[in-house]
């Protein structure tokens, strides 16, 4: 059942390739660059009925890592002799974030946006790869920015909602962000507006405001110890420190997908992270195989990470996730 769909899979790798290597046809005209594209897909496609061994694409590793870099060059110096492409350069972006070079796609994703600022889905392209490329995966004032005029030209933009619920949360506008995320719900389906209602009921705590919709308790699916240093006095620390804990996916997008608060008095303990924790419905943490967990203690109890904060290294976990991970501060 799973060769039938190898063609389908090849016509697609080809013509995602061909965008990249058939990029300088863009010179040539518009016409001629999607033509080129469509048709390397189909003979993609075509070869593969002829002469492909599904047993052999099933066994044999493709070269896709090495063609994109090649790809990515070529298209590297189709925009050095024509650097005013919007398209161009976003392709470059998505191209360097699947390669893992997130600061490379920052930086296309920048160069894209500024030549195409009423391309909403560009904009919250570029937010997303400048937060994935910061050390802290927050959303500075130029993302924060693009997330809103996204929003303003595309107001049915629900991932630009939600990423701009995650940037306002993170600069502690919790009304606004429980605010924003209440228009999304009637558009969701109902176990993803069940999460998200989750979430907007925790904004609203956050903010100090009365929660309108009762939240179940979901089961814990990792559990997580955290030590705190030996040599640390509650004392020294304000009353406004709180310990952050948090799942983020390997290699993923820049916001955790589970994450819990709690007051610096009530540790060391062990910690719970379900569905409930996720921020955004649509990737509860039960959607992950695989996530990075770690703690941080925040003085000024903010969840942007300030320079007197404390944080543990990030500790890889498999998921579903028996046992209990360790998270030790230095």
């Amino acid at each position: 059942m799973v060769t039938q769909w190898l063609p389908m899979v090849a016509a697609v790798a080809a013509a995602l390739l061909a965008a990249i290597v058939l990029w300088p046809l863009r010179q040539q005209g518009r016409r001629s660059f999607v033509l080129g594209v469509v048709t390397l897909g189909v003979a993609g496609a075509c070869l593969y009925l002829l002469v492909g061994n599904p047993r052999a694409a099933q066994v044999q590793p493709a070269p896709s890592v090495a063609t994109l870099r090649d790809g990515v060059e070529a298209l590297q110096q189709a925009l050095q002799r024509d650097p005013q492409r919007a398209d161009g350069w976003a392709l470059l972006g998505r191209s360097q974030a699947e390669l893992g070079n997130v600061a490379a796609a920052a930086d296309a994703f920048n160069r894209a946006a500024a030549l195409a600022p009423d391309e909403p889905g560009v904009l919250v392209e570029a937010a997303q790869a400048r937060a994935q490329a910061d050390p802290g995966k927050q959303f500075d004032d130029t993302a924060l920015a693009w997330l809103q005029r996204a929003r303003t030209l595309s107001p049915e933009a629900e991932r630009a909602s939600w990423l701009l619920g995650i940037a306002l949360r993170q600069r502690g506008r919790n009304a606004e962000a429980a605010e924003l995320w209440s228009t999304l719900l009637p558009r969701l389906e109902p176990g993803a507006a069940q999460a998200l209602q989750a979430q907007i009921a925790i904004a609203r705590e956050a903010a100090g405001q009365p929660s309108d919709t009762p939240t179940a308790v979901a089961p814990a699916l990792l559990q997580v110890r955290v030590h705190l240093p030996a040599s640390l006095k509650a004392s020294d620390w304000p009353a406004s420190t709180q310990v952050f804990v948090l799942a983020r996916a390997v290699g993923g997008p820049p916001m955790p997908v589970a994450a819990r608060r709690l007051p610096l008095a009530g540790f060391p303990a062990t910690v719970g992270l379900g569905d409930g924790d996720s921020p955004m419905p649509t990737a509860p943490l039960s959607a992950h195989r695989e996530v990075e967990v770690l703690a941080r203690i925040s003085r000024s109890g903010s969840a942007n990470r300030g320079a007197e904060d404390l944080q543990t290294a990030p500790v890889k976990v498999s998921l579903p996730h028996d046992g209990v991970v360790e998270l030790r501060f230095p």
